[in-house]
């Protein structure tokens, strides 16, 4: 059978299996396993276990559990509320004050705990009804939350950039660097169009009804600046050569664990398990999705999928740009569908000989994807953050929280845009700080 139609069917098979409401991980091998008993025997299936064990067997791995404790630990404390609590004290009297607040505690939360869900819920808590209290109207109260949110998967350290590097075997510490530039052009986009609305709106009510004092807005800071400080000592010392991204994240997870007991008080054995097991399901979780997209990748590979893929696409003339805007529908249209580690499993083997073929740096297309699965985070059907919003602001209907969330989802298509036209904005920083690769 011509390889492009196989491809072709096992598209729509893996679209069937998992719209069944089977796992990504179990469905994965469902497809895997059958496309390779059917087309490449039974002998083939010999092979699956070693090919789910060795995909383990990476170093880097190590980092995903790390990262994910060191986030859990953040986010199972005052700490989201605190971060907050401190930009609404200092930032309390400029126009709009409140949503950039939050959209600031949101892009450093995001950063601290690497989870967009977990940076929605703790600043979303707080924020959400302090902002309908001041005057905002519900769909930027929650628009702006849940739009802020999808920063934790761009902003480093990020868990989404982490498998990217693995699925692609591309440096980790290259992608982390490339998400910073970006990451903060996204936030500056953010609260531009805030202040905007804000000024066009015209209401006083928005221009901040607090007045704190000098030293209310230091005492809140001790509070605050551990956990920052544990962001740039872990970006230090990966970049400064002292340890590897599995070491640093180690070594954040211990810190962000003892800081959580220190300052929060989270003693109690039943807390700390209760961070412990939601880490552990939530590591397992991706670590399946990884070890099962292996599998897919080989079965893909065997198959000739990819490299027929590959091969058609140098075959088209037609403008490499035009080729990216494709790419970017797809993945927009996957991650209204599938969490962002999933899309980026699957769709890694298929897309990067393609990216590879048309020329454009596969550093550059890992922060270019991961805007998309922003986008996917605030659209439905999935949609995650929305149901997250929804959950802490359960009066406040889906429709107004998509409806608030649509400009930033217009802020997002221009961050593609603008890396598009200046992708130094996303390579530069990489290769200033471990030089150029190309």
């Amino acid at each position: 059978m011509d390889p492009l139609l196989l491809g072709a069917i096992v598209a729509i098979a893996t679209i069937l299996v998992l719209f069944s409401g089977v796992s990504v991980a179990l469905g994965l091998l469902i497809v895997s396993a059958a496309f390779l008993l059917i087309f490449d025997g039974a002998r083939s299936l010999e092979l699956m276990p070693e090919l789910l064990f060795g995909k383990l067997d990476n170093f880097a791995l190590l980092s995903i559990p790390m990262f994910i404790i060191m986030g859990s630990s953040i986010a199972s404390t005052r700490a989201g509320a605190d971060l907050y609590e401190a930009l609404e004290r200092w930032l309390t009297r400029v126009p709009g004050g409140l949503v950039v607040s939050n959209l600031g505690a949101c892009a450093l939360f995001a950063a601290m705990s690497g989870s967009s869900p977990a940076t929605c819920a703790a600043i979303g808590k707080m924020g959400i009804p302090e902002m309908r209290k001041r005057g905002y109207p519900d769909g930027v109260a929650a628009g702006s939350i849940a739009a802020g949110g999808t920063l934790g998967i761009l902003i480093p350290p990020s868990v989404t950039m982490i498998v990217y590097g693995i699925a692609t075997e591309t440096s980790i510490g290259r992608l982390f660097l490339a998400g910073v530039i970006p990451g903060l052009m996204l936030v500056g986009l953010f609260m531009a169009w805030s202040l905007y609305s804000t000024w066009k709106s015209g209401n006083a009510a928005q221009l901040g009804a607090g007045s704190y004092t000098w030293a209310e807005r230091f005492e809140i800071l001790p509070r605050v600046l551990p956990f920052l400080g544990i962001i740039l000592g872990v970006l230090y010392a990966m970049y400064g050569g002292i340890a590897t991204p599995s070491e640093t994240a180690a070594v954040g997870a211990l810190l962000c664990l003892l800081i959580a007991m220190v300052i929060y008080k989270l003693w109690n054995p039943k807390d700390l398990w209760v961070v412990l097991r939601d880490s552990t399901k939530e590591s397992v979780m991706i670590l399946f999705i990884i070890a099962a997209a292996g599998v897919f990748s080989y079965m893909l590979s065997s198959l000739f999928i990819t490299q027929s893929i590959a091969e058609w696409i140098g075959t088209l003339e037609v403008n490499r740009w035009v080729l990216m805007g494709v790419v970017n529908v797809f993945l927009l249209i996957a991650g209204f569908f599938l969490p962002p580690v999933a899309v980026i499993l699957m769709a890694a083997p298929i897309l990067l000989p393609i990216i590879d073929t048309a020329g454009f740096d596969p550093i550059w297309f890992a922060v270019v994807l991961t805007i998309n699965m922003e986008i996917g985070l605030i659209s439905p059907p999935v949609g995650l953050n929305l149901y997250v919003i929804n959950g802490i602001a359960p009066d406040i209907s889906l429709k107004t929280i998509l409806t608030g969330s649509l400009p930033f989802v217009g802020c997002m298509v221009l961050a593609i845009v603008l890396l598009c036209l200046f992708p130094s904005l996303a390579t530069w920083l990489p290769d200033l700080v471990m030089g150029a690769t190309r």
